[in-house]
């Protein structure tokens, strides 16, 4: 028997750990596989036993919108292994006595997962390594979550890339594999009627309240629909409008990516196909670009996976101790999109109503914190790694220290966004801000644009229960520049 634990790999399809999993159940008598992906069960030895730990250590760190999000998935894939016959076992425990205690019950030989580079998941799968290997359970460990593993992309001298041109040149050339065939239902055991599985438990058992949020469904099924709507026809015009937050342009791949409920290889492959249908340089420009961004994920994570401490350390060593001013009023007002800057405040929102943020507003409204407000970017990064459904350590750390200034290939210091020019360049109607900020609903664009540069009289009368800019910007930036070049010294 061959156990997968599932983790952010919730799915059948393009799963390199299942793909592992049935390779090394179908070896011949000299002990050599079929080749991985290869999954031609012979309906006489099924062997792949799915499992999913609950782990109380890991759900401490996690959120009411996360894990609601995650109890959808991995009920979305109960069903599927349902349908093939057998189940996905569910346990709550401590994974590194979980898994040895599974293993130990169906007799495996070994356990495979996928990596994870967080330091949390490092920290955990030692320990489950550990248990297993007292018991003499071998353990099969791959890269799933991302097509290259970090180490493989890397410059002449060093061990990983720091910026992210030089990364992009080579993850777009270099050769991507084919997606993961699914496990045959041979291969799966059948667990019906198995004793001690847990059912899914609700957000109230596991201790979480109903999030606020109101998210998208997160299952297999809508992850492949997802994929192939956006290549039917948004990729070809993602170079063009992906920045405008307005025009619903962006793939919102992110919180599948973040759950696995599709393989990043089955989604490179998606643009394979796109790319050949495209008819004209634009069409393909918007293919490049969008792929240009899963080079983007995956060069946060080689980072991550080599830079464990930058999760809560400045990544370049250019920026010393920065005199952060971390005033709680402006902080309080940020996250409750109340400081008076349209562009900033409809970001705020969004990010409580939905669980999600336009990544070009993402870039806006960390900028705001960490220059105009001079707020610690890990003050930031927690606050949105609570409200995301999608919050991925490497992906999230990454855009944190880049807006701050502080991360690999980061925005310059003394390049400051200014919210109200992003606004008007991104939002140009305000359909955006008036979405999410329902006291702007009957203002003008050029209301909405103006608003720091109105009187008080005519705030009052276009939006009374709107506020006034909390800060001026033009002093907060020549502030930040001051503060930034002081830390630089």
């Amino acid at each position: 028997m061959i156990v997968h634990w599932h983790r952010k790999d919730l799915r059948v399809r393009d799963n390199r750990g299942l793909g592992r999993a049935a390779a090394m159940g179908n070896r011949d008598d000299e002990g050599e596989g079929t080749g991985e992906g290869e999954s031609e069960g012979t309906g006489e030895d099924a062997h792949i036993v799915p499992l999913f730990v609950l782990d109380p250590t890991v759900l401490e760190h996690a959120s009411p919108v996360r894990v609601s999000c995650l109890l959808e998935a991995l009920g979305g894939l109960r069903d599927r292994y349902r349908e093939l016959g057998s189940d996905l076992l569910v346990f709550r425990g401590e994974a590194s006595e979980v898994v040895p205690r599974v293993a130990a019950e169906y007799d495996a030989e070994a356990v495979t997962w996928g990596e994870d580079y967080s330091g949390l998941a490092a920290e955990r799968d030692r320990a489950v390594t550990a248990a297993l290997e007292d018991d003499g359970v071998e353990t099969e460990t791959v890269y799933d979550s991302i097509i290259h593993e970090p180490g493989s992309i890397t410059p002449n001298q060093g061990d990983h890339y720091s910026v992210f041109s030089y990364f992009w040149k080579k993850w777009r050339d270099r050769e991507k594999p084919a997606p993961v065939e699914p496990p045959a239902a041979d291969d799966l055991t059948d667990l019906h009627g198995d004793d001690g599985t847990d059912p899914l438990p609700s957000l109230a058992n596991l201790g979480f309240d109903e999030p606020k949020a109101s998210t998208r469904p997160v299952t297999q099924a809508t992850a492949r629909e997802r994929v192939a709507s956006f290549c039917a026809g948004p990729i070809y015009e993602y170079d063009d409008r992906r920045d405008y937050p307005a025009a619903g342009a962006t793939s919102r791949l992110s919180v599948h990516y973040k759950w696995g409920t599709i393989g990043p290889r089955a989604v490179y492959a998606a643009t394979e196909r796109a790319m050949d249908r495209a008819s004209s340089d634009d069409e393909r420009d918007g293919v490049t670009a969008f792929r240009r961004q899963l080079a983007f994920r995956e060069f946060y994570a080689h980072v991550l996976a080599f830079n464990p401490e930058i999760v809560s350390e400045n990544f370049s060593d250019a920026t010393g101790e920065i005199d952060w001013r971390n005033d709680p009023d402006e902080f309080a007002a940020w996250k409750a999109g109340k400081t008076g800057y349209p562009i900033v405040d409809a970001g705020m929102r969004q990010l409580r109503e939905d669980g999600w943020v336009h990544n070009r507003v993402r870039m806006i409204v960390a900028a705001f914190l960490t220059k105009d407000l001079l707020v610690d970017w890990r003050k930031g990064y927690d606050w949105f790694r609570y409200n995301l459904a999608d919050h991925d350590t490497a992906n999230d750390v990454g855009g944190w220290q880049w807006a701050a200034s502080t991360g690999m290939d980061a925005q310059p210091y003394f390049r400051v966004f200014n919210p109200t020019k992003q606004g008007q360049d991104y939002d140009p109607d305000a359909e955006y801000i008036r979405e999410y900020v329902p006291e702007l609903r009957d203002a003008s664009a050029d209301e909405i644009h103006d608003w720091g540069s109105l009187s008080d009289a005519e705030r009052e009368r276009i939006a009374p229960e709107y506020p006034a800019p909390i800060v001026d910007h033009g002093e907060r930036r020549e502030l930040a520049i001051e503060t930034f070049e002081r830390a630089r010294d």
